[in-house]
């Protein structure tokens, strides 16, 4: 079996190959050739794995990302994606060695951190990858979908929450292709754990709604001046209106284009689509219990392919001292670091210090982002405390400024 690089002439070779590992046919691109999700593909940074006689068996490929760090760091992420193997050719050790040739050549990239979305969920945590973003849908009752006015009291310097001086448009996806774009380049950069959505995604349409060229309505809001600064997409089948992705610069935008949906008549029931864990829609309904949630799962994996570089580029929020013994068990990598943070930058040396916590790369990758506390690992047998203290340290380091969330699909 050789692994080799791709070009632009292996595109519909790529395509055919991945299709077929999935038991698929490929979609019909819209006229120009765009409107499928691989119109967005990078096929210099694409994998083949071939038999001896130059049949394609397997795919692997990646993404040029920005991913969103506590601290409203923007770090380069390959985003790993079109992962397939033939049926004909499974548990012969091709996934194996795809993943070990792309790790390789992201660190020779000088790459630091790669993610991804995993199919199924055994299959990548082998590989190093952690979850480390969530998400929930969330069904509210038409009939039960008043909200309630905030109770917190504004003051001349605090606005109570919720507050909302602007208003909202109605436009359809064809007509607000750049307000989209430039609202969730926005949003983007200040939610820790999004993605970047380069140009060439939205001018080709490529990838899931509203970055697709499906029919939907947007709900954009405005704020005081008329600068968009938040979006809804939507679509209305039978008596359900699901909301694809809501868009916010904050909690009152939210707000305000959550109260447009929910009012929307002729529909039996709202379904937003992506909502982070412990969003505040469920609080503001009158009636709590109409928010059934659902859905609840994974959404980014994270892999560190250099603890220190990682480490190092996020922000932090609590001052401290953590050393940290880290297994690469798939690389064979094995590493002690000492994590030192002091007025929100960490600095990472390798050390011999006695360890505070033993974990796994991918237990690093689930806690980098702050979405899973080294506690709730500990607890679950995944990572070592060695002394009281240390995972209550451990979370206290590792917290972001709000829940990591990930809305991208690729």
């Amino acid at each position: 079996m050789e692994i080799r690089s791709t070009t632009d002439q292996d595109l519909d070779v790529f395509v055919g190959t991945l299709h077929a590992a999935f038991g698929r046919f490929p979609e019909t691109p819209t006229e120009g050739g765009g409107g499928v999700w691989w119109s967005a593909l990078e096929m210099d940074r694409g994998l083949l794995a071939t038999t001896a006689d130059g049949r394609p068996v397997g795919t692997a490929a990646a993404y040029s990302f920005e991913l969103t760090l506590p601290g409203e760091i923007l770090a380069p992420a390959a985003g790993v994606t079109a992962v397939g193997v033939l049926p004909s050719h499974r548990r012969q050790g091709v996934l194996s060695s795809m993943m070990r040739h792309q790790l390789a050549e992201l660190r020779d990239r000088g790459e630091f951190l790669s993610v991804l979305l995993a199919s199924e969920a055994l299959i990548y945590r082998r590989f190093g990858y952690g979850p480390a973003t969530y998400t929930q849908r969330l069904t509210v009752p038409r009939r039960q979908a008043a909200l309630t006015l905030p109770r917190a009291r504004a003051t001349a310097d605090v606005p109570a929450t919720g507050s909302d001086t602007g208003s909202v448009e109605l436009l359809r996806r064809a007509e607000c292709g750049e307000i989209l774009e430039d609202v969730y380049d926005r949003y983007r950069r200040a939610q820790p754990g999004a993605l970047s959505r380069p140009h060439r995604w939205w001018a080709s349409g490529a990838g899931q709604p509203p970055i697709s060229p499906a029919p939907r309505y947007v709900a954009v809001h405005r704020d005081a001046d008329g600068v968009p600064d938040g979006y809804a997409s939507y679509a209305v089948e039978g008596d359900t209106l699901t909301v694809d992705e809501t868009i916010a610069s904050d909690d009152a935008v939210f707000t305000a284009l959550a109260r447009f949906v929910l009012g929307h008549d002729l529909v039996s029931q709202v379904v937003f689509k992506h909502v982070p864990p412990g969003h505040p829609l469920r609080w503001q309904l009158a009636d709590f219990r109409a928010g059934q949630v659902s859905g609840d799962t994974d959404w980014l994996w994270v892999r560190l392919l250099d603890v220190p570089r990682a480490l190092t580029a996020r922000g932090w929020f609590t001052d401290g001292e953590l050393v940290l013994d880290v297994d690469d068990p798939f690389l064979g990598e094995h590493g002690r670091y000492l994590l030192t943070v002091r007025d929100g930058k960490a600095d990472c040396v390798p050390t011999d210090r006695e360890p505070d916590l033993s974990l796994d790369v991918s237990d690093l990758g689930s806690v980098y982002l702050g979405g899973t506390t080294p506690g709730t690992l500990v607890r679950a047998g995944h990572i070592r405390a060695h002394h009281p203290g240390a995972a209550t340290l451990a979370d206290a380091l590792f917290r972001a400024e709000r829940t990591p969330h990930c809305l991208h699909w690729f």
